[in-house]
Parts: C-alpha cells; structure tokens; sequence
C-alpha cells in the first residue's frame, strides 16, 4: 500500500503539511492544487500555501497562549509550515507573524522539489474512487462542485459563513507626525506596531461612518450564513455596540501617545507588519465588508492614514466546512468511506495554526494505516488533542461551529492539593491556569510522541 501515492486534494497548509508528513514516512503523494487554472475570491497567487488574510500565525507565546502552545508541538514533530514561518518570520512582538511571499515559496520548494511529491494543477470536481486513498484539504474555500459532491454523498448539509480580510497600506503613506512606534506594554521590538490614536470624538464619528458605510451585498443563498465569532468585520462589531471596538481592536490599554505622553487617547489602531522589507502594514482587526471605495473613505478618516496609500484592500469570500463530528471518525476519516480523511479548515478547526495541525495529524494517520501501524490521537489535554477532539466529537453536533484553539477546548487542570492545614487551595486563575494547561500538556505531549515514535 505505500507504494501508492495518495492523493491530496487542496495545496494550502493543511494539504501541504499532510503531505510533508506522508514523504517523511516514504510514502508519495499527488497534491491536486486547481489554481491557477481556477482561482477563488480570496487567493491573489497561484503559489502552494498562500496567506489569504492575515500574515500572522498569531501569538508565540508556549507558556501562556494555546496558540503558542500548538506552535512548539508542531515544531517537535518537524512540521514544514513551522519550519517554513519561523525561516520567514518578521518582528510582530509576541506573536509569530512571516514574509507571505517567502513563507510560501519555501514551502513551494520543498514539496515541488521532493523526489515523492507529484504537483498536479486541476480541479477535482468529484469524490474519488473507494479503492484511492485521498485526503481533503481545500479548506474553507472548496469548489462549489467538489461540496456539492461531498454533500450529496454524506447527506449533510455543509454549513457556511463569512471571513473578512484586514486591508494593507503601505508604510512611507503613514503620517508619522501622528503615528508612533510601539508594541502593547512593550512586548517584543519598539517597531513591531504602529499606532495611530483617536480621541473620544473623532471614535464616535468613526464608528458611526462604520455603520453607516456601503456594505457588500450579499446574494439570496448567502444571507441564511453566519459569521465567525473569532473573525468578525469591524463594521459589524461596531453595529454590537458603539463602545465594542474601544474594548476590542482598538484598545488603547498598554500603550502610550509619544507625541502627547500626558493625554490618554479614547482608542489606538494598530498595524503590524506585514512583509520583511516593512514596506506594508496591515490594520489589525479590520476586517471588512465595506465597499472599497468606503473603506479609503472611512479608514483615510484615522489620524496618520489621512493620506494612506492602500496595497490591498479588505475583502470579504465563503468559507465552508462539515459536520464532522457526525461525519469524521477519531483519525478525521469519513465514516461512511474510510479511504477519504479530512483536514484543515473544512473539518471545523479555523485559523493557519489549527489547519496545519489538522494536516499534520491526517497525515501522521494516514501513513500509520498505509504502513499497518497503529496510532493513537494525541490527548485532549494537548493543543491538537483538544482541537481534535473538538473537531470529532463537538458540543452540540447541530450546532457544530469552526474554532480557535483555546484553552476553553481543553479538560480543566487537576485540583491543587490541599495545604497542609487540610484546607482546599483556592482555584487557580490567570495566568496561573495558563501556565498550569501548557505545563501539563506539554508532559502529555511529549509522551505521547515518545509512544507513537512521531
């Protein structure tokens, strides 16, 4: 069996980090990528492992973040895309942001130049046979005639929403008269972010030309979707309340105005870094449905981008995935047909980090049973136990809705001994509960890989 190739269906990280994990296992694989023969709304190239939205893998931090977390468990099972962001990374404090362009080139070049790996530009537009091992990675933005198969075939309907993009200005358009450098609570390099403040009024007026702004219309078959929580766009936030973004993205907690040091701005705008030249920024947590014509308007309206020049502008594409908890068994295989295993963002989980984990681990179970061995799920007390267990077995399987990781996914630390007067210690809380999840779960984790020999 492991002389035939299997097939993987969708080249972004997911599909890409499968089949690193397949190669390593001396097992060859054919990536189907149907770009650029057919592009999607989002992707601007038609390059393996492409950043759609943000450039960032979000927060680096093992010790206090499930994200991080996840970073350093896929670094100790050699994962291409970890290898590959941190080969490419540019500052963004204590978060793990990278170069796009190089990021995915890196990861275009290994795969292309392994002697295993067979890159076939087409569009799948079917199930594959019974008899043809395959893994599903075309993420959010799977054709409508490879959905409509999977849907036909499962009895399910696939559920959908909507994932805005942030926009992209270039720097030297940036009024720096206005702006300054600096990181919240100065974590990580002076020059990670720059800030751009407001004062109580000039926030109000923003939010109201937010709501207030042309949006995209939305076709008849689109309005029944939903949004996910975790990547709202800013003009609907803004609709939640008018103070919501004040306490959101635009907080202006831990940083301080270096051209007015004495007066606390009402909201600060960030942008981060974007390429590794530092000629772009993106707007953290602006991602929009406003026209582009509205978005130069209302976003020109913030102190330092009055005369902001603007690489890319947000964008809002569909985004689908499966029931899997009704659908997927414990090594994401489709139970009504084990040859199909899933991965990345179609299964449930969302975000870069998630969809590679979710390729790595479909990748790692689909060699183990091409090779007759057995491999167990890592535990749900670790970063991709518990995004895998959320993935196969969620809450409410009517209800299933795509996740971050975080540590609401993972099973509540042991209870503290009690002291030595015999009374109970008081709950861990904060940081302290942080630290006791990553603490555990790195001991499970690593056994977990000294077992499966990963």
């Amino acid at each position: 069996m492991k002389n035939k190739p299997v097939h993987i269906i969708g080249g972004g990280l997911a599909g890409c980090e499968a089949a690193w994990q397949l190669v390593k296992a001396d097992i060859p694989v054919i990536i189907h990528e149907m770009r650029p023969s057919k592009n999607t709304d989002a992707h601007k190239t038609d390059c393996l492992a492409e950043l759609v939205c943000s450039n960032s893998l979000r927060s680096d931090d093992a010790e206090y973040n499930a994200v991080g977390l996840m970073h350093e468990e896929l670094r100790k099972c050699d994962s291409l895309i970890l290898v590959s962001a941190d080969k490419h990374r540019v500052p963004a404090g204590g978060a793990l942001a990278v170069d796009r362009e190089g990021f995915a080139l890196e990861i275009q070049e290994r795969l292309k130049n392994h002697p295993l790996v067979t890159i076939s530009r087409e569009e799948i537009t079917k199930l594959p046979p019974e008899d043809q091992t395959t893994i599903i990675a075309t993420g959010p933005l799977t054709s409508e005639p490879l959905a409509n198969a999977i849907k036909d075939f499962t009895g399910e309907d696939s559920l959908s929403f909507f994932d805005a993009i942030a926009p992209i200005v270039y720097k030297d358009s940036i009024d720096f008269s206005k702006a300054w450098y600096q990181s919240r609570y100065d974590k990580g390099d002076s020059t990670d972010y720059i800030n751009c403040p407001m004062n109580k009024e000039q926030y109000y007026a923003f939010i109201e030309a937010l709501i207030e702004g042309e949006k995209i219309e939305f076709h008849e078959w689109e309005k029944k979707t939903q949004y996910f929580e975790g990547c709202l766009p800013i003009e609907v936030m803004a609709e939640r309340g008018k103070d919501t973004l004040a306490f959101g993205p635009m907080k202006p907690v831990g940083l301080t105005n270096q051209h007015e040091p004495t007066i606390k701005p009402f909201a600060i705008i960030q942008l981060r870094q974007d390429n590794a030249l530092d000629t772009l920024r993106n707007i953290v947590g602006f991602q929009t449905k406003l026209k582009h014509g509205e978005q130069k308007r209302i976003f020109r309206t913030i102190p330092g981008l009055e005369k902001a020049e603007f690489a890319k502008l947000g964008g809002i594409h569909r985004n689908s995935f499966i029931n899997s908890p009704v659908l997927l068994d414990e090594h994401l295989r489709l139970k009504a047909r084990p040859s199909i295993t899933f991965a990345g963002q179609i299964t449930g989980c969302e975000g870069y980090v998630e969809s590679t984990a979710a390729g790595f681990l479909a990748g790692k179970f689909v060699a183990a049973q091409l090779s007759d061995k057995s491999i167990s799920p890592p535990p749900n007390t670790t970063a991709m136990g518990a995004m895998l267990n959320h993935i196969i077995s969620g809450i409410d399987e009517k209800s299933f809705q795509p996740m971050n990781i975080n540590f609401g996914l993972f099973p509540p630390p042991p209870p503290l001994p009690k002291r030595e007067d015999g009374k109970k210690q008081r709950k861990l809380k904060g940081r302290d509960r942080k630290k006791a999840y990553t603490e555990r779960a790195v001991i499970d984790f690593n056994e977990w890989l000294g077992i499966q020999k990963c």
